[in-house]
């Protein structure tokens, strides 16, 4: 027999998956997730999900969650939509829908697609990229104001580049993880640690398949000691080794930090 729900409550519905390929400006949120005050990239995006669903309340998650003031060109989340109302809508007016909801705040939907089955934005991921910039120069920024880590004094890009091979493999990042980092281990494999210079600009390009809390500003903010002469390259082993965060150098600025890829073994973007 059948089983009736409770009186004054609706029976859940079947749900069609949508993968949401974003970028947002990190500067005016309190980070991707939802917080007890303050907005969220994770909140306006709910919302204006809900809106297009005709008020029912929706959830969005997300390849990971970016701290406050950092941005993203592609961060990847999930929706689920009532089956109904997934029917209707084709890949690009789930994207035009939800950018129009999505007024005034920083935040694009740049593509949507259905998602493979089983997927999942966070757990199905296996690769994750962020680009770190530093505008090296004595003037301060202004087009890229909000965007970069400004440091005045010159920094030395080779020197901190041969510092950063030196972070490569698996290892204990201790020292490069927040205090409050909630990881059940503090081992990661960083794949690509690559230091670039252009002109007045040093892009930092991390690549993991998961990083710990602040371990990319971390190890940016030890970087620096290096390219500016405070520490030789050699003492980056040593701060690796204590596994111990006040072991290492300060933690970057959040402004000059972009999540610019997820990766997943069947891109649902694929064409």
């Amino acid at each position: 027999m059948r089983c009736l729900p409770a009186p004054g409550l609706a029976e859940p519905q079947p749900v069609g998956r949508w993968a949401l390929r974003l970028e947002y400006d990190g500067g005016p949120f309190v980070g991707w997730q939802r917080q007890a005050s303050g907005v969220s990239v994770q909140a306006v995006l709910e919302e204006a999900a809900t809106r297009l669903a005709g008020g029912v309340p929706l959830a969005v998650l997300a390849a990971g969650r970016t701290d406050a003031g950092v941005h993203a060109a592609a961060q990847v989340a999930q929706l689920d939509l009532p089956e109904a109302l997934a029917a209707r809508l084709s890949a690009d007016h789930l994207r035009d829908a939800l950018n129009f909801h999505l007024k005034p705040h920083p935040v694009v939907v740049t593509a949507a697609a259905p998602a493979p089955a089983g997927w999942h934005a966070r757990f199905s991921a296996i690769g994750r990229a962020y680009a770190y910039r530093i505008l090296n120069r004595p003037s301060r920024a202004a087009l890229a104001a909000g965007r970069v880590w400004h440091v005045k004094r010159p920094l030395d890009a080779s020197a901190m580049a041969e510092a950063a091979g030196l972070l490569l493999g698996r290892h204990d990042f201790t020292s490069f993880r927040a205090a409050a980092c909630q990881a059940r281990s503090p081992v990661r494999t960083l794949d690509a640690l690559v230091v670039r210079r252009s002109d007045d600009v040093i892009e930092i390009e991390a690549h993991a398949r998961s990083f710990l809390h602040h371990q990319v500003r971390n190890m940016v903010g030890t970087l620096k000691l290096v390219g500016d002469g405070h520490w030789p390259a050699s003492r980056v082993t040593e701060a690796l080794a204590a596994r111990d965060r006040a072991s290492a150098g300060p933690t970057a600025p959040a402004a000059g930090l972009c999540l610019v890829a997820v990766t997943y073994p069947q891109d649902p973007f694929a064409a």
